[in-house]
Parts: C-alpha cells; structure tokens; sequence
C-alpha cells in the first residue's frame, strides 16, 4: 500500500537530481532551502529527505553539474553549504527534461485512452 511518505522513494531514478538542477538553475541554495524549494513547488506532494538529498548532491558534485562553496548564513550566521549549477550541469538538465518529456508523451498515450474510456 502507498502512503504520503513513500512518495520521494517512489520517484524515476534521477528525478530528484532533476529537480535539484531545476531548483539551482533558479538560484544557488543551500541543502534546507532546497528540500524547502522543491517542497513548495510541488505543494507538498514531494518530501525529500535529507538521506536522499546529500548522497544526490554528492553524485552531482562529482559529476560536475554542481559546484559547492561554504559560506556563512545571513539569516542564521551557520556555515552553510551553497550549491550552484555549472555550465555543463545546466546542459545536462536540458538533455534531461526533454527526456522525461518524451517518456511522458509515451507514457501519456499508453494510459490516455483507457482513463478516458473509463471517465466516460
């Protein structure tokens, strides 16, 4: 049975390396402010855990597609860690997003008719 909480497990392999590009492309940010960012944006549908985040950051640092530099917080005056999308990670996510577009589309049109039929 699914319930709330098993929805950020449940998501394609890289979708959340997707959405933390996206959220970056937007503007740098920290590891709470981007669990925030794309909690938002998805009206809290989406809940990434730390657990899940980090190692996802850690894959894109040493992909290259992001960069890291520590900072201290305005707001909390605590060192942070600021993340921010390269030129090559920007160029990934482009690749990327049309993929999932395509995979979409397909999956789209294998459920569309039966929902329809069904709706009716």
């Amino acid at each position: 049975m699914r319930n709330k909480q098993n929805t950020s497990r449940d998501l394609f392999p890289g979708a959340l390396e997707i959405m933390i590009l996206e959220s970056l492309r937007r503007q740098p940010a920290h590891g709470y402010a981007l669990v925030q960012h794309i909690q938002q944006r998805s009206n809290s549908l989406l809940q990434v855990e730390e657990g899940s985040l980090y190692p996802a950051l850690q894959r894109l640092l040493k992909a290259k597609l992001v960069r890291a530099e520590w900072t201290v917080s305005p707001s909390t005056n605590r060192r942070v860690r600021v993340y921010e999308i390269t030129g090559m990670g920007s160029r990934h996510l482009e690749r990327e997003i049309s993929s999932f577009d395509r995979m979409l589309e397909g999956i789209q049109m294998v459920l569309g008719p039966a929902r329809s039929a069904q709706n009716s």
